[in-house]
């Protein structure tokens, strides 16, 4: 049992491993972030000043200064909270009210904030709150707005982070189109020391911005088409959802007369063409994912049928509630998350690790229970144990739901947001890529103990026969008893990787793994390893291949996916009834 223990830590340590050091670096200011209060608040006063145009160039000049303070300048005075406070002599002096306060006579007073610095605004030494009367609304009308919203992104162009500049680079190629980024977005696509992700999405958000511009006429429905081809050779996936729209104003300019037939038959047969190469991509980029999502969930499904094809492969027990275990398991990574108080506004990354050996302890531990109380007296008796874990499973379901409700949230540590591009539009998420690292880590751990301990040798010895190992000294009332536990502890270990891909709920075993992981074990042969491997990457990538066809506008999904996933089971066991990899040895004759 100690050297147990002392491998489920080095287990535990092992797995940190994986762990990336994705810090985010807060309160970092922007290079060019250098300019004067004074001369910004000078522009910022034309905001005042009512004439649209103008104002328009001022937000676009300001918004190119690619100074960050004048991101939520922006979003304050597109909702309507930037007012002019003149001054006694008439000058106009901006600010922002966010809230109002009222005195005992009902007179409301506006308490101001600085529009740049987001302090107060201070007169000798105190905030100043006048009479909400006196400030003088500036809201931006529509077209305004419109632009205010678009030209915060064109700030994040100069962002010194990453995924802000990204973001802002893509936005400008998203409707209402921000043609004043477009000499911007050529200076980054042509920059050599840019990321090539960024410079290829600005040359992306500008062929878009040319391919979403009005036309009236064929030239100008030309060079929408250019655009749009240039958006083909970079296999743009943003386009060919805009693509629809093309073809519509097409036919509205054909009925209005401003094009004739002929023109319009030239850009539909273009327009064909560049369809069909970005439907290619789009379906070579989903056959991709589908793919990895398979092989994702084919790593949870080996998780938990490993737990499986211990307790139902090598001691003959059916346990329904083996989905319970890796409830159990996710609710104990949940409960870690509380004690270590982690949430997306305040980051404890070591929770996630320390939850590892906590959820396989908790899952481990019920397994003990389940094993003293009901399981040990159904060893080899198939049916009756089938019936006994099923209420089981409906016992420990009710009780979480008492505790917990229906649905909890589990926030995912910040290294596994994101992903790994690969490719063009094929991103492999980092949680994804955690699962299978720990599938495999469990995978290993599983064969060491089985195979190469003397404590998987008693294992192997008991199950072959019991009473042989019995009258040679091995007690296997605990050779059982360990059995149980380990394979409910990996149960919980799945569990615990589930809640940063997937939602967790009282019911998540039944519901969501205990069909598919009894399947990984039958087709892969029971109590073999290497079958639990490739049935369980087998059914995982299958399952989500079926999923997403579509016959004759009926879409597979889930349900169905599952019906044809059993029908294709059976059939695979009327051919090969041992499954995969068939028991040898005595173990083999016994079954």
């Amino acid at each position: 049992m100690k050297k147990f223990f002392s491998l489920l830590l080095f287990f535990g340590f092992i797995s940190v491993s994986f762990s990336q050091d994705n810090k985010v670096i807060a309160g970092q200011e922007s290079g060019l972030n250098t300019n004067s209060v004074i001369e910004l608040n000078k522009q910022l006063s034309i905001l005042a000043s009512g004439d649209d145009e103008l104002i328009s160039q001022t937000i676009t000049s300001l918004a190119k200064t690619g100074d960050t303070r004048l991101e939520e300048f922006f979003e304050l005075y597109r909702q309507g909270s930037v007012y002019n406070w003149p001054t006694e002599s008439g000058d106009i002096r901006i600010v922002v009210n966010l809230e109002t306060v009222m005195d005992d006579d009902f007179n409301e007073f506006a308490p101001l904030i600085e529009p740049l610095t987001g302090k107060p605004f201070l007169i000798d030494g105190n905030q100043a709150k006048p009479d909400l009367l006196d400030l003088e609304d500036i809201s931006p009308g529509r077209k305004l707005r419109s632009l205010v919203n678009s030209s915060k992104f064109l700030i994040r162009l100069f962002s010194p982070d990453y995924e802000t500049r990204i973001s802002g680079v893509k936005k400008c190629g998203d409707p209402p189109f921000l043609t004043e980024s477009i000499s911007t977005l050529e200076d980054i696509a042509k920059d050599p020391e840019e990321d090539e992700k960024v410079r290829w999405t600005a040359n992306e958000s500008i062929a878009l911005i040319d391919f979403g511009q009005k036309a009236e006429n064929f030239e100008e429905l030309k060079s929408r088409l250019e655009a749009l081809e240039k958006l083909s050779l970079l296999n743009s996936l943003r386009a060919l959802a805009r693509i629809d729209g093309f073809e519509k104003d097409i036919k509205n300019l054909e009925s209005s007369e401003s094009i004739n037939s002929k023109q319009s038959a030239i850009l539909f047969k273009s327009i064909s063409k560049v369809k069909k190469t970005l439907e290619d991509h789009k379906s070579s980029v989903e056959l991709a994912g589908n793919l990895f999502r398979g092989i994702s969930y084919g790593s949870v499904l080996i998780l938990i049928a490993l737990g499986l094809a211990i307790t139902f492969g090598l001691m003959g027990v059916i346990n329904m509630a083996h989905g319970e275990l890796v409830m159990i398991g996710a609710y104990a990574t949940y409960e870690v998350q509380m004690y270590f108080g982690h949430s997306p506004e305040n980051s404890v990354n070591e929770y996630y690790f320390v939850a590892l050996p906590v959820a396989f302890l908790a899952s481990a531990v019920v397994g003990l229970l389940m094993e003293k109380f009901v399981v040990r007296h159904l060893y080899n008796r198939p049916l009756e144990s089938l019936l006994a874990t099923w209420g089981v499973s409906l016992l420990l379901i009710q009780l979480v739901r008492l505790r917990y409700g229906d649905n909890i949230g589990v926030n995912a540590p910040t290294w596994a947001r994101g992903g790994f591009e690969i490719s063009q539009d094929v991103v492999l998420p980092f949680a994804r890529l955690y699962l299978l690292a720990l599938s495999a880590a469990c995978v290993g751990f599983i064969y060491f103990i089985i195979r190469k301990t003397r404590k998987g040798m008693l294992i192997r010895a008991t199950m072959q026969n019991r009473d042989m190992a019995s009258s040679l000294g091995v007690r296997t009332r605990n050779v059982d008893r360990f059995t149980f536990a380990l394979g409910s502890g990996i149960a919980g270990v799945a569990g615990y990787g589930w809640t940063i891909v997937g939602g967790v709920t009282p019911d998540m075993g039944t519901k969501l793994f205990i069909v598919d992981s009894f399947l990984v074990v039958v087709a892969g042969g029971v109590g073999e390893l290497a079958g639990v491997i490739c049935s369980g990457l087998g059914i995982g990538v299958i399952t989500k291949l079926i999923e997403p066809l579509e016959f004759g506008g009926f879409i597979i999904g889930p349900v169905w996916g599952k019906v044809i996933l059993l029908a294709l089971i059976v059939a695979f066991i009327q051919y090969k009834p041992a499954g995969l990899f068939a028991p040898k040895g005595r173990l083999g004759d016994k079954k």
